[in-house]
């Protein structure tokens, strides 16, 4: 399609958008007080008599738009002082002794009444600061943008009190202005909703309607007004940690290891803020899942450091950062030499310090700036004949940096700039990415334009060829009503490299995709919700024109009277296609034809509220080749003995059979050996927790992991992608990889951002290959839990949030203010 003639649909769809109107906004009003308001849930203060309320909800779901029954009437007061904002709310409730009560860890929602307060101090209708509590008194806290939905790695230092009554239950919420962000104007209009859930009836409800016709959510909020010449503290926290680690091995003494570092919260002012760690501790996230990979790329991980995940929003702008490349594996391996061991061999680069800014102007220019430095790293190895040592550097030190640029306007739209850079000293190699991305929405959210434009460049090691590259692509969509549908495309280059600080497995194709979708907007007398969604999508190499991707999906999901959920599908290649990339050649240059295939799957998800539920989803594929299959099958039920304890139990098995995998190459005659495999995995894991009360858990989590994979038949890969019978090649490349992970936590937060954690860990893994693979389950389980293969950590960790405002007023600042009297202590 020519150029213009898709520039000209993306001027129609604005145009047209704008003809439509949006849903009127309902405003509250505030006042200021300097009355003391304690938090504690009875609204005795004078200042909550005449304060105006916000009343007469909306249910978002299931059936949106029907108001709020009498019996269980919604009601909110706002008030305001010069530090924070506080929030009453008393929600009726005919039948208190059902309101679920579930405890659980924070931002965990499990099976309880929540209220929430939803706020937007641009009112820009882009971005939301949420604060929600469970009528158990758990908080629960996140960022919403309308791209990348809720985060809720973002955490905020908030007070909050419920209390169960015999008409319902109450929330008093006190929010510091330094867990927003807002304009620094003398007179603010805030964008703000509530939101209500009666998880018995699984009914949510907001105080603006939220209209499911609309895919936007914050541009369907109310208006706040009166806020006015408020005189915020200033934004200053320290949070000082120390940890205290155990080691415990078979093969080794018991060792201990102490760790300190700060991590400081700076408002420069109401809207940027400063975050940075020193000296970074991350001995307490979570452990990493890891998998038996056989594949071309390797394996993508969450990312657990809390200081990556918090606030991040701006820089996930552009899909061109994974933080795990910050502190991850060195860029380079070194080699042994005959005769030659390792003394010490790093796996992971050291994390110095990190810090990132971000906010928003008053006029939606959103700045964020994300800086870290690692610390050089050094293998050291010794010839065991001579006793002679050598250093090699396998990273040196390293500077990571994302600069972002996104300005929103309109209340729904947003155009970025982007910049990742990682720059290592030396002659290692040096990366720079720039991106431009955009994201323009309709006035009434009826139809949007998406895309951006990425230009990498990389400056290689040493000699080797710098190579500049770029990614393109565009998307167009109806995003209203029952039905709605959209396409794009995609182009990327064959020098397209973004994995010095992003992650990215493909280069040198292009794609096109479209899709198409149907769904209620209010309950049937079947259903509670329904939809039906078709999705197509082709991708070609750029270099020969071969397809190497072409999916054709039609699922359909539903949720019962019952709240039952039902998710069913087919997922069809229809011709043969030309992988690039698992034969491992030298720039991708051979290819391996891979047949048609068709696969389905089932998935059921019974409803949480019951105190027994199970999530279940069996799948089988077939391959247009004989005896070709494979099928999963996943189970996972789960038991909420009371409020307190819930036990969750998962176990996936899975089946590949006559599968076709790289297993070897030889330079010298220029081939590729492939291998005919069958490949069985199982994943047993078991999560349990028992929470105290609001803020103390015991969290269990246990995980042991299974695969291996068996050859009974190698090929030669010939040009045209098919594969010969190899009869020499002989070499068993038959492999096992298995793992066990257990988690053991107690976790207790003594004062607002304040916490003490406790851990016990042990962990093991075993790689096993040739002719002596332990395929037994409960054998392998034994050999995982064996002392010579088990490491053992224990932790504890206290980390304790200071206010600056707070130690400036205190008796001992105001001690070392006096310069004539002697400090005693």
């Amino acid at each position: 399609m020519p150029k213009y003639s898709i520039y000209s649909i993306c001027i129609v769809f604005l145009i047209t958008g704008t003809l439509f109107s949006q849903n009127p906004k309902k405003t509250l009003h505030t006042k200021f007080t300097s009355e003391k308001i304690v938090i504690d849930g009875k609204f005795d203060e004078a200042s909550w008599k005449d304060a105006e309320i916000a009343t007469d909800f909306l249910m978002t779901n299931p059936d949106n738009g029907k108001p709020e029954k009498s019996e269980r009437k919604s009601e909110v007061k706002i008030i305001y002082t010069n530090e924070a904002l506080y929030i009453a709310a008393t929600l009726s409730d005919n039948e208190p002794s059902k309101i679920g009560k579930e405890l659980a860890l924070r931002d965990n929602f499990v099976t309880a009444d929540h209220f929430g307060v939803l706020i937007n101090g641009y009112n820009d209708g882009q971005q939301e600061f949420r604060f929600f509590v469970s009528a158990a008194g758990v908080q629960m806290d996140c960022v919403y943008t309308e791209n990348n939905g809720e985060d809720f790695s973002w955490n905020a230092i908030w007070d909050s009190k419920t209390t169960i009554t015999e008409k319902g239950w109450v929330i008093e919420m006190k929010i510091p202005y330094a867990a927003l962000r807002f304009p620094s104007d003398a007179k603010q209009t805030w964008g703000i909703n509530f939101y209500r859930e009666i998880i018995r009836d699984r009914q949510q409800f907001t105080w603006n309607l939220i209209n499911n016709n609309i895919n936007n959510e914050a541009n369907q909020a109310g208006i706040l007004e009166g806020i006015e010449n408020i005189k915020t503290p200033t934004r200053l926290f320290f949070i000082p940690y120390s940890s205290q680690y155990i080691n415990a091995n078979d093969s080794q003494k018991t060792t201990g290891e102490f760790k300190g570092g700060l991590d400081i919260k700076y408002g420069i002012n109401d809207a940027f803020t400063l975050d940075a760690i020193l000296v970074p501790d991350f001995g307490q996230t979570a452990f990493d899942r890891v998998e038996l990979n056989l594949g071309p790329f390797e394996q993508q991980f969450s990312e657990n450091r809390p200081f990556f995940t918090e606030g991040t929003e701006l820089f996930n702008i552009g899909d061109l950062v994974y933080s795990r490349r910050i502190g991850g594996n060195p860029s380079l391996n070194s080699e042994l030499n005959a005769n030659e061991v390792y003394v010490e061999n790093p796996s992971v680069v050291n994390l110095l310090n990190a810090l990132k800014i971000s906010g928003r102007t008053k006029n939606g220019l959103g700045i964020g700036i994300l800086n870290a430095i690692t610390n050089k790293t050094v293998d050291e190895i010794r010839n065991i004949e001579t006793g002679e040592t050598r250093f090699v550097t396998t990273e040196p030190i390293a500077n990571y940096n994302v600069f972002v640029l996104d300005q929103r306007f309109r209340k729904n739209s947003s155009i970025s700039l982007i910049n990742t850079n990682v720059t290592r000293n030396g002659d290692f190699r040096d990366a720079n990415v720039t991106a431009l991305a955009y994201d323009l929405n309709t006035k009434s959210n009826s139809f949007k334009v998406s895309g951006d434009y990425k230009y990498s460049y990389v400056n290689d090691y040493q000699s080797l060829e710098n190579k500049k590259g770029y990614n393109t692509s565009i998307y167009l969509a109806k995003t209203k009503g029952k039905y709605r549908y959209g396409g794009g495309a995609q182009y990327v280059s064959e020098d397209w490299d973004n994995n010095d600080l992003g992650i990215n497995f493909q280069s040198h194709y292009q794609s096109y995709y479209g899709n198409a979708s149907y769904r209620i907007l209010n309950p049937t007398k079947i259903f509670n919700s329904f939809g039906v969604y078709f999705n197509a999508y082709s991708e070609f190499d750029n270099r020969t024109t071969r397809i190497q991707g072409a999916n054709l999906s039609l699922q359909s999901n539903f949720t019962s009277k019952k709240n039952d959920f039902f998710n069913f599908g087919i997922n069809i290649r229809p011709v043969t296609i030309y992988d690039f990339y698992e034969p491992r050649s030298d720039n991708n240059e051979r290819f391996l034809a891979i047949p048609k295939s068709f696969n389905s799957f089932f998935y059921f998800s019974s409803n949480y509220n019951r105190k027994f539920a199970l999530d279940f989803n069996p799948s089988i594929g077939f391959v247009d080749e004989k005896g070709r299959i494979g099928y999963n099958f996943f189970v996972s039920p789960r038991y909420r003995f009371n409020d307190h304890i819930s036990l969750i139990y998962s176990f996936s098995y899975n089946v590949q059979k006559n599968n076709i995998g790289y297993v070897d190459d030889d330079t010298s005659l220029n081939e590729i050996y492939m291998g005919r495999r069958d490949r069985t995995t199982f994943s047993n894991s078991l999560t349990s927790k028992y929470t105290i009360n609001e803020v103390m858990n015991i969290n269990l989590s246990v995980r042991h992991y299974l695969s291996y994979a068996e050859y009974n038949r190698y090929y030669t890969l010939l040009d045209d992608g098919s594969l010969q019978i190899n009869p020499i090649y002989t070499t068993n490349n038959d492999i096992s990889f298995s793992t066990w992970n257990l988690d053991l936590s107690y976790s207790w937060w003594f004062a607002p951002g304040s916490q003490i954690s406790i851990l016990y860990r042990n962990n093991s893994f075993i790689s096993e290959f040739g002719t002596t693979l332990e395929k037994n389950y409960l054998d392998n389980l034994k050999s995982n839990l064996n002392d010579s293969v088990l490491d053992h950590i224990f932790s504890i960790s206290i980390r304790y949030f200071i206010d600056y405002n707070s130690l400036k007023n205190s008796s001992l600042s105001k001690t070392f203010t006096k310069p004539k009297e002697k400090i005693h202590f």
